[in-house]
Parts: structure tokens; sequence; C-alpha cells
């Protein structure tokens, strides 16, 4: 299985999409400060998370979530998490 994983930073409150086979180990390399991109918006925790069977469907969600129809997607899926923080 991919996963594709959204992060929130609890420094600047920014979201992280990435993707990885093992998002649990990745999650930890990112608070860790192992991740040059995110170094420095550490610490993160996880507020979404997506399974597929095959890498490409993975990547091109993450591609998805990266434009602005994909942020917006995602706030509206989210739309109580974002309400209550």
């Amino acid at each position: 299985m991919y996963y594709v994983y959204v992060l929130k930073s609890l420094r600047d409150g920014k979201l992280y999409v990435g993707y990885s086979k093992n998002y649990k180990q990745r999650i930890k390399e990112h608070n860790k400060g192992r991740i040059i991109i995110t170094k420095n918006r550490r610490p993160f925790i996880l507020i979404y998370l997506e399974g597929y069977l095959n890498q490409q469907d993975a990547t091109a969600r993450e591609k998805f979530f990266k434009t602005g129809w994909g942020r917006t997607h995602l706030k509206k899926t989210l739309i109580n998490y974002f309400m209550a923080a």
C-alpha cells in the first residue's frame, strides 16, 4: 500500500502533503528534522490519510492536493477540523 498524508505544522499552522509506503516512519522522519523541506516547520501532526494500492494513484492524488483545487477540497473535507482549530 501507498499512503497520501497531510501533516499540519504546529509551528506555523501550514499543511504539508506527501506520500509514502510507510507513513508512520515518514512522519517520524519529518518530526526528527530529517526531511529538509519540512525541517524548520516541525513538529507535525497527522490530520488526513488515504491509502492506495499502487504508486501512480498515490502520486496523482498527492499532486492534486498540492494544487489550489486540492487544498480547497481538503479544507471542505476537513471542515469540522478547521472550524474547531
